[in-house]
């Protein structure tokens, strides 16, 4: 997804957190009008989008104005659901082919329990002006969304009831939450902040990192390797769980992104102007690629193990990973 920046001066407190339950908002507490849904919009597929996933067979993406798109013939063509929203939507998470939920501005968490065929507003707070920015489930039932100002609501009844937490004692944005096998978590945060649990989310430790830049991304490698990646191209690499941190060669200075790891241990971390990162060696060196268009690239996921699908400001597009052997594609 496309990040929102905000400037801040970096400061920290170094914590250990899970303090605070805050408030349990049942289904519909907030929802006092009915929503507006998404215009049905012939070239939404062209229009901006911002997170993507694929889950047995199905993509789906999201974007502006509230817009879900689903593919079901490895993103070649896409059609738009209705949705009970017009808000951006930030980040779509699908536990499994039936349960998922995307997240976005005014708070609003939206679910779907048919694979995207029909799609419930079950959170709306648009006097918040708090933004969701990313949503995960570790089963149909217990998840997390996070977002603007420390924003973190954790559920455990599928998303019909949120309750409301910090975890830390600042309020920098969480931007990205992401599983490291086991109980492990990560979140990437605003201010170099770096966050891990290792028992499912119940509490957090603050991480030192080098960086005092927004960290938008993280994508956990094999064991206790992960990497982390944000602003003006910087990317940094962990052996330790995030305890120690070396920073890679990205050759640009865009923002990156977005990451994927395919299956055969490509690893794909996308950022704006276009630019695609490769590594085919696990992560330790990268490859620097850019579109021709330079169009900026918010998320990427993979149709099939050779090709790749892309979303951003061109909206959505697919690419044989073949294609990434040029320095420059189209």
């Amino acid at each position: 997804m496309v990040p929102m920046i905000f400037r801040r001066v970096p400061w920290r407190w170094p914590i250990v957190a899970a303090i605070c339950l805050i408030v349990v908002v049942p289904l519909g507490a907030q929802d006092g009008e009915p929503p507006e849904y998404a215009v049905q919009a012939p070239l939404a597929a062209k229009a901006l989008l911002l997170d993507v996933t694929a889950v047995d067979g199905l993509l789906v993406a999201v974007g502006s104005r509230g817009h879900i798109l689903l593919s079901e013939d490895q993103g070649q063509s896409w059609h738009q659901a209705e949705v009970p929203t017009r808000s951006g939507l930030n980040a779509v998470h699908f536990h499994d082919r039936n349960f998922g939920w995307a997240v976005g501005h005014d708070g609003v968490i939206v679910r779907t329990q048919d694979g995207g065929a029909t799609w419930e507003r079950v959170y709306w707070v648009p006097e918040d002006e708090n933004p969701l920015m990313d949503v995960w489930f570790s089963s149909a039932d217990e998840g997390f969304a996070i977002g603007a100002y420390g924003s973190f609501f954790e559920t455990s009844d599928g998303g019909t009831t949120w309750s409301s937490r910090y975890i830390s004692e600042d309020d920098f944005h969480l931007n990205q939450i992401v599983p490291a096998g086991g109980e492990r978590l990560y979140i990437a945060a605003e201010a170099g902040l770096f966050y891990r649990s290792d028992d499912g989310g119940a509490t957090w430790a603050e991480l030192p990192t080098p960086y005092e830049g927004s960290f938008f991304g993280v994508l956990p490698l094999e064991g206790d390797s992960v990497l982390a990646f944000g602003l003006r191209g910087h990317l940094f690499r962990s052996d330790d769980a995030g305890e120690t941190w070396t920073e890679l060669e990205t050759h640009t200075v865009s923002m990156l992104t977005n990451s994927f790891r395919l299956a055969d241990g490509t690893i794909i971390i996308t950022g704006l102007g276009g630019v695609v990162l490769k590594s085919t060696d696990g992560g330790q060196t990268f490859q620097f690629h850019q579109h021709c268009n330079r169009r900026g690239i918010s998320a990427v996921t993979a149709a099939t193990d050779e090709m790749l699908v892309f979303v951003g400001e061109f909206g959505v597009r697919t690419l044989p990973l073949s294609k990434l052997n040029d320095r420059k594609d189209g």
